[in-house]
């Protein structure tokens, strides 16, 4: 395994409405990995667990919602490692438009 992509996400909408807005955006969350595809998700309490598989590869990914921040980790394996600085990029970048 590669290093993880972190990566927080500041708001100031509270945690109830961060939740719902990426429970909204879930199908959104398949750009951040350049032909990703989110192949199954679920909800612990306010912890979002997701697998985005691209490249024949697949990425376990969390978003913990927290009352004033998001912080998105992406388990990348070595061969999308690689894409490691560009998806962190994506993520800074299009991370705050599910809160939106």
């Amino acid at each position: 395994m590669s290093e993880p992509v972190e990566l927080d996400i500041a708001h100031s909408i509270g945690r109830e409405a961060a939740r719902a807005r990426i429970a909204g955006g879930i199908a959104k969350l398949e750009s951040f990995i350049p032909g990703g595809k989110v192949t199954e998700h679920s909800w612990d309490g306010d912890r979002l667990m997701f697998t985005v598989a691209a490249m024949g590869q697949r990425a376990a990914t969390t978003i913990d919602v927290l009352e004033d921040k998001v912080h998105l980790k992406v388990e990348l394996p070595p061969f999308l490692g690689m894409f490691a600085n560009k998806i962190r990029d994506v993520l800074g970048r299009e991370g705050p438009k599910l809160l939106k």
